[in-house]
């Protein structure tokens, strides 16, 4: 049987972790199916990544508004869905069922059919309405996974911080990548203690 992940992207900032999970997955043999909201495609725009680009790395594409394509469907067989990034309306829907879109109907679909759902929140600070949808999708069986970078790989580049985030995702899904550098006890003795360095001095003199 084919193996199907469906690929949300929703209007939160952070298009490039959707980039990044489907360049991932052209080098498997997962099948991709891709839904953006409008939002997202917004986001995309002022992001620099084009959705053209998001389109031509997946397998198949599906217009949000198509609340009757096969990712609506139970029947239709997949190992789950990530939605990357996942902004504080789409967790909403999803916590609540009140489903509008295909991107969330398809997370809903997820959820009824106990397969693994994996959202990428992106919101900081988070009130106490974030939490409680955070809580409702994990009460009925959905993974929060927001895109916390790791550190003790110790980054050089953006992309490094990127790729383990997107490579732990994955790994919820049981996908193995070569993005992911694995904790064995003992720090990696790549790179660098810092990814930025910070100006010692603290005033306005140093932002000058």
């Amino acid at each position: 049987m084919t193996t199907r992940l469906i690929i949300g992207v929703s209007g939160a900032t952070g298009i490039v972790y959707a980039q990044r999970l489907l360049e991932t997955l052209c080098e498997t043999d997962v099948e991709t199916h891709l839904v953006v909201t409008k939002a997202a495609e917004m986001t995309a725009a002022y992001e620099g990544v084009p959705v053209q680009e998001l389109k031509r790395l997946a397998d198949e594409t599906y217009p949000i508004g198509d609340v009757g394509a096969a990712i609506a469907s139970g029947s239709f067989k997949t190992i789950g869905m990530i939605v990357a990034p996942c902004s504080m309306r789409s967790l909403a829907e999803i916590a609540t069922g009140t489903t509008t879109n295909l991107l969330t109907r398809a997370a809903d679909v997820c959820l009824k059919e106990r397969r693994r759902l994996v959202l990428m929140t992106r919101e900081t600070p988070l009130h106490a309405g974030h939490l409680k949808a955070m809580l409702a999708v994990t009460d009925n069986g959905g993974i929060i996974a927001p895109p916390v970078p790791a550190f003790y790989t110790k980054p050089t580049t953006l992309g490094d911080l990127v790729d383990h985030t997107v490579g732990r995702v994955l790994d919820l899904f049981d996908i193995d990548t070569p993005l992911v550098t694995r904790w064995t006890g003992e720090p990696p003795r790549h790179g660098h203690p810092a990814v930025v360095s910070l100006p010692r001095k603290v005033g306005r003199d140093a932002l000058r």
